[in-house]
């Protein structure tokens, strides 16, 4: 059974940590926010640490030197690289992923900060963490197979095209599809999230060069994209 500590239990860190847990493995989430962590206690399935990840006393009452990997999927990009950091550097920990939150940022995510991938949408994260082979040949074979793949990341405003409609029903470039929408509180996957709504952040996948495309296609806010291992 794999051992995987997730750093962090909100929107993000609570749809990993549930989706780790129903494919078997061992989880630990750390979280330092009282009601978040109650929470992600009450979901059953998990050892929950109440703290902050950044700090080693609390990594060390996680139990950190026993993990295979650790998810670093907080909502700040400065204390995932800390905890990338410690796992990797003093830790050991065999496999480090990252989340992105700030595409300003992705240049920091490399492995001189302990990171061994970085993404930004946590539905891919998700998919690379079930690979029966390693991450890094997961996002090898992707940008060899489709010439490069982009994670697109884009909140819909009231007038957006793609707004009204149910993603299968979106005209998308070819080699694009939405992959996961964010509604609120709730992380639903692309192909059941019903129609789209003003608000819903909507993550996709398309090769780099239909990537403009892709935008335009659902319109609203540009928000981030990350071309995995870059």
């Amino acid at each position: 059974m794999t051992r995987i500590l997730v750093a962090g239990a909100g929107v993000w860190g609570a749809y990993i940590a549930d989706h780790l847990v129903e494919q078997g493995n061992e989880v630990v989430v750390v979280e330092q926010d009282a009601a978040a962590a109650s929470q992600a206690r009450a979901r059953g399935g998990r050892v929950v640490i109440a703290g902050d990840a950044c700090e080693p006393s609390v990594l060390d009452r996680a139990g950190l030197q026993t993990v295979d990997t650790v998810v670093a999927a907080t909502g700040d990009d400065e204390d995932n690289l800390v905890v990338s950091l410690l796992a990797k550097h003093s830790y050991g920990v065999p496999r480090v992923v990252a989340r992105v939150n700030n595409p300003k940022n992705s240049w920091l995510f490399t492995e001189d900060w302990g990171v061994d991938t970085a993404v930004s949408a946590p539905a891919i994260l998700t998919r690379l963490l079930d690979a029966a082979v390693g991450i890094q040949d997961v996002v090898t074979l992707l940008r060899s197979e489709h010439d490069g793949v982009a994670l697109v990341e884009v909140t819909l405003d009231d007038d957006a095209p793609a707004v009204g409609r149910r993603a299968d029903e979106l005209e998308l470039p070819e080699r694009s599809v939405v992959v996961a929408v964010v509604r609120g509180e709730r992380v639903l996957p692309g192909g059941g999230s019903g129609p789209l709504e003003p608000g819903d952040e909507v993550l996709a996948v398309t090769a780099l060069a239909t990537e403009p495309a892709l935008r335009q296609s659902l319109g609203g806010h540009l928000g981030g994209s990350h071309i995995p291992g870059a």
